[in-house]
C-alpha cells in the first residue's frame, strides 16, 4: 500500500474511532449527570483524554500534508505539541476536581441510579470495543495508531469497572462504591495528564527523544565509512512523530572529495536505525576539529552593537 493510500486509510479509521468515542463521551456525561454517578463522569474525563489523543493523531496526519511557508519553515507540526500541553493542563485540573468530589462522597455517600449507570457504562464499553476494532487494522503500521489503540482499550477496561460498580450498587445499595471507583479512574486520569504534560514539555524544550541517546547516535554515525568524528550533534522532536537531527561531521582524508557519499550513507543509517528523516549534516571545519559532541549555546543579540562607530 502506498504511503498516501495508507495515510488516507488510517485517517478514515481515526475518524470512525473519533465518532464512536465522542458518542461515548456524550452518553457518559449526560448519563453521569442523570444517574448522579461520579464514576461515570470520571470515566467521561478519561474518555475525553483519549478523544483528544485521537484528534491529535488525526490532526498530525492532516498537518503533515500542509506545505511549509516562508514564515513557518517546519509547517504546522508543532501545533500538535501546544495542543497536547494545553490538554494536559485541562485534564490535570479535571482530575483534581474528581478527587475533591470523590472525597466529599466518601464522607457522605449520595444515592446513585445504579441501573441507568450500568446501562450507559455498557453502551460505553461497546463503543470502545468498536473504536478499538476500527484502529486494530493499522495498529502495526503506525505508532500513533498503536498508542491510541491502547488508550481505547484502557477506556474499555475503565467501563468494565464502572459496570461492575453499577451491578454492586444495584444489588447492595453500597453507594460509597461510586466514590471508590471514581478515585481509581481519577488516578488513571491524573497520571495520564502527567504523562501528556511531561512528554509535551520535553518536546517544547527540544529534549532528546525518549529512547534515544546522543552518545549512541554519535557512535553509530562514526561507524559509517569515511566518518572520522562527530561534533555539535543535536537531536530533538519537532512533534510526536518527527525527529530532527543536525551535526558536524569530520570526514577522513580519503573521502574529502566524496563527501556527498558519506552524507548519503549517514542519512540512510539514521533512517534505518532511528527513523530520522529530517537531517542537516555539515562537513566539519578545521576550526571545529577539537569541538565537543554537544555544543554549548549562549544568548547573543540578533543586532550588532554600532556604538563603536559614534
Amino acid at each position: 500500500m502506498e504511503i498516501h493510500d495508507l495515510d488516507n486509510s488510517i485517517a478514515k479509521r481515526f475518524t470512525w474511532a473519533i465518532i464512536l468515542t465522542a458518542v461515548t463521551l456524550a452518553a457518559e456525561v449526560a448519563g453521569g449527570i442523570w444517574a448522579n454517578s461520579l464514576a461515570l463522569l470520571s470515566d467521561a474525563a478519561h474518555v475525553f483524554l483519549d478523544l483528544f489523543a485521537l484528534l491529535l493523531s488525526l490532526a498530525a496526519i492532516k498537518l503533515a500534508g500542509r506545505p511549509a511557508t516562508e514564515t513557518r519553515t517546519f509547517g504546522w507540526h508543532r501545533a500538535e505539541v501546544f495542543a497536547s500541553f494545553i490538554n494536559g493542563i485541562t485534564i490535570f485540573l479535571i482530575a483534581i476536581g474528581i478527587f475533591y468530589e470523590a472525597w466529599g462522597r466518601l464522607l457522605k455517600p449520595e444515592e446513585v441510579k445504579s441501573l441507568p449507570m450500568f446501562v450507559i457504562a455498557t453502551i460505553g464499553l461497546v463503543m470502545n470495543l468498536l473504536a478499538a476494532s476500527a484502529l486494530h487494522r493499522h495498529s502495526h503500521d503506525d505508532l500513533n495508531v498503536h498508542s491510541d489503540l491502547l488508550h481505547v482499550i484502557g477506556d474499555a477496561a475503565a467501563s468494565v469497572g464502572v459496570i461492575a460498580g453499577g451491578a454492586v450498587m444495584y444489588f447492595t445499595g453500597w453507594y460509597i462504591v461510586d466514590a471508590i471507583i471514581s478515585i481509581g479512574i481519577g488516578c488513571v486520569v491524573f497520571f495520564g495528564a502527567g504523562r501528556v504534560l511531561r512528554e509535551s514539555t520535553h518536546i517544547l524544550l527540544e529534549g532528546v527523544p525518549r529512547g534515544m541517546s546522543v552518545a549512541g547516535i554519535a557512535a553509530d554515525m562514526r561507524t559509517v565509512e569515511g566518518v572520522r568524528d562527530i561534533h555539535h550533534l543535536n537531536v530533538w522532536s519537532l512533534c510526536s512523530h518527527i525527529v530532527v537531527l543536525s551535526a558536524h561531521m569530520d570526514v577522513t582524508t580519503d573521502f574529502k572529495q566524496r563527501q556527498a557519499e558519506v552524507i548519503h550513507a549517514v542519512e540512510h543509517m539514521l533512517l534505518d536505525h532511528y527513523g530520522i528523516v529530517h537531517t542537516t549534516l555539515q562537513v566539519e571545519c578545521i576550526a571545529c576539529l577539537s569541538g565537543p559532541v554537544i555544543r554549548k549555546i549562549g544568548h547573543h543579540s540578533r543586532h550588532h552593537d554600532h556604538s563603536h562607530r559614534h
